[in-house]
């Protein structure tokens, strides 16, 4: 009942594989990965294979590293909706009253959402062994960071299956996942990064001690989701749509929000204790209150704990032992608001059509820009003010170390580029959201612009760089950063007081780039409203 005669897992199986997605995505991950090896591919007519290159070694790191951190950022999307795609479609009543046992169920599902992931890791084997003449790695190596690769797609899957028993809403699971899968992507590679010199070594933890203590762990929380279905304490949740803050407070273990206290207050109103003012908005009235913690504040206080327990190790190791590279505090900052802002308006306008009730709101007497601007100021403050949270470790830098001082220009700008990270993920999700029908595609969607914008012109620039392009070209495409804040934020200057030595060491940057970045950034911005309020206006193909 678990393998051969699982409903659960040939139905997904059938549902997942025979799409047009899947084959176009399998067909597209292939074309990126054999462009890379093609670019590094040698010219010369005869190589000579007893030597290796340096730059070999470097592309085979990038290449597993690259693919470690797609097939990451992947697994959660696969496997964070098994269960809470269940409770949204109304089925998952059902899905328990069935005579499967919950560890069948719960197997069928982890193994179907990560047997898609799992063929194309399979499928880029024959890619990365064409790179094996070029020198530099061993086909041990290759076959021991694919069992690693393999294993830490599983746990990353069994994370978000086990998220997702906890939550009823795709979205709050997949971002839970993400924040927990975030620290071990980060400590996996520097782990990777730190043994490079010790080939045996490494290659021993990652054939028997990490595999030992990642697949104890999916065994433990996948017990502990098929023990949450044998007594499922969620049923009957279409009953259960709005949840009483108060009472949340009085049941619940560890952090509580509290709206009326601050800083709580600054996303968490207090109840209204009157009507609404006449002129007032409705669709802010409704989002402020009610849609936002229509399924509790569990997600709110696992986010914030999260990224607190997070941000308290990286306060130490960038303000006293390492305030050169505080650029890297800032990429975490971005990162962890390009996980979580989007949660909150990716489902800005979905949510409408999943309810039904999008026809009902475009009847009304709201203009287009009233409807966008009412949801969008609740989930970007949010947002806003959880990655703020974040920022409390640079402002203690500014007023404790005495080497931030001289570079306050660039500490602003690392404050205005967050804030226009803020701005710009806020406003994609939105946009996904009114193009797309359904919440989980809009978020994917958010996570492929974003990833694109952000994470592709700094991969390009180093591939170009490990692949010893002419430094002409390698300086032109240095330009496309204009589109990452990573880019912007590692151009900003740096005087030479950030490093901690007798040489007058200072990085010069490129305010150009920084410019370019925030243009680029305000004229996105002007492009998604525009685009937003002319899709409203038209309402082609918003009417059911």
């Amino acid at each position: 009942m678990y393998v051969f005669e699982n409903p659960v897992l040939q139905r997904e199986l059938l549902g997942n594989l025979r799409t047009n997605r899947a084959f176009l995505l399998l067909g597209l991950y292939q074309l990126l990965l054999a462009a890379v090896v093609l670019m590094a591919w040698p010219s010369e007519q005869r190589l000579d294979l007893t030597i290796s290159p340096p730059s070999a070694t470097k592309l085979v790191n990038l290449f597993f590293l690259g693919q470690y951190v797609i097939a990451s950022l992947m697994a959660p999307s696969f496997a964070a909706g098994t269960i809470t795609g269940e409770k949204e479609r109304h089925t998952y009543e059902m899905l328990l009253a069935s005579p499967l046992r919950p560890g069948a169920i719960v197997f069928g599902k982890m193994v179907a959402s990560l047997t898609h992931l799992g063929m194309l890791i399979l499928a880029s084997l024959p890619i990365i062994v064409l790179c094996l003449p070029l020198g530099g790695v061993s086909v041990y190596e290759v076959l021991a960071a694919y069992l690693g690769l393999i294993v830490s797609v599983i746990l990353f899957g069994a994370i978000g299956v086990f998220c997702s028993s906890y939550f009823s809403r795709t979205s709050s699971s997949l971002v839970v996942s993400y924040l927990f899968i975030l620290p071990l992507v980060i400590g996996a590679i520097l782990f990777w990064a730190s043994l490079e010199g010790q080939g045996e070594l490494r290659l021993k933890l990652a054939l028997l001690v990490i595999p030992a203590f990642a697949l104890s762990a999916v065994i433990l929380m996948c017990a502990a989701a098929a023990g949450r279905m044998l007594y499922p304490p969620d049923v009957g949740s279409e009953g259960k749509e709005v949840i009483d803050l108060e009472r949340e407070a009085e049941e619940a273990v560890g952090l509580v929000i509290q709206p009326d206290q601050f800083p709580d207050r600054l996303f968490a109103p207090p109840k209204k204790s009157e009507l609404m003012a006449d002129g007032a908005n409705p669709v802010y009235d409704k989002e402020i209150h009610s849609e936002i913690f229509a399924q509790g504040t569990l997600m709110l206080r696992l986010v914030i704990q999260i990224s607190m327990l997070l941000a308290i190790p990286m306060m130490g190791v960038f303000l006293f032992y390492m305030d050169e590279k505080i650029a890297w505090f800032s990429v975490y900052v971005i990162v962890f608001n390009m996980l979580v802002g989007p949660v909150f308006l990716a489902g800005s306008m979905t949510s409408e059509r999943e309810r039904q009730t999008l026809d009902l709101l475009l009847t009304t007497t709201l203009t287009p820009s009233q409807i966008l601007w009412g949801k969008f100021i609740v989930g970007f403050r949010i947002s806003a003010v959880l990655t703020c949270f974040l920022l409390w470790p640079l402002l203690l830098g500014g007023v404790l170390n005495y080497s931030y001082w001289t570079n306050w220009a660039s500490v602003l700008g690392m404050f205005a580029i967050v804030l226009m990270v803020c701005l710009v993920n806020a406003t994609i999700a939105q946009l996904c959201s009114l193009f797309q029908r359904k919440t989980s595609i809009a978020l994917m969607s958010t996570y492929i612009v974003l990833l694109s914008l952000y994470v592709g012109p700094p991969a390009i620039v180093s591939l170009m760089t490990i692949l010893e392009f002419p430094v002409e070209l390698v300086a032109r495409a240095q330009w496309l950063g204009v589109t990452s804040p990573f880019s912007a934020a590692f151009s900003l200057p740096l005087d030479g007081n950030l490093i901690d030595n007798d040489e007058e060491v200072a990085n010069a940057g490129n305010l150009l780039v920084v410019i370019g970045y925030f243009v680029f950034s305000t004229l996105l911005l002007a492009a998604s409203a525009i685009a937003m309020i002319a899709r409203l206006r038209s309402r082609q193909g918003l009417s059911e």
